[in-house]
């Protein structure tokens, strides 16, 4: 197994609050342009099964900070 199947796989297994701090750091590391990270994100695109899909709306809409407007 090369090392990008491998962190692919690392990738997968890891809950989505720790997947998105994982997306962050590689950001980081890479030192990605706004083009750069525009176009990754472009090739993403329908990568995820309609399953996936759903599970990720629901986790974040589960776990991602809530604006309360009457605060």
């Amino acid at each position: 197994m090369s090392a990008l199947e491998a962190a692919v796989e690392e990738l997968k297994a890891l809950p989505p609050h720790k997947l998105a701090e994982a997306v962050s750091y590689l950001h980081a590391l890479r030192g990605a342009s706004m083009d750069e990270r525009l176009a990754a994100w472009k090739s993403t695109g329908g990568s995820l099964s309609n399953e996936e899909a759903d599970e990720l709306k629901r986790n974040i809409e589960e776990i991602c900070e809530r604006v309360d407007l009457d605060e």
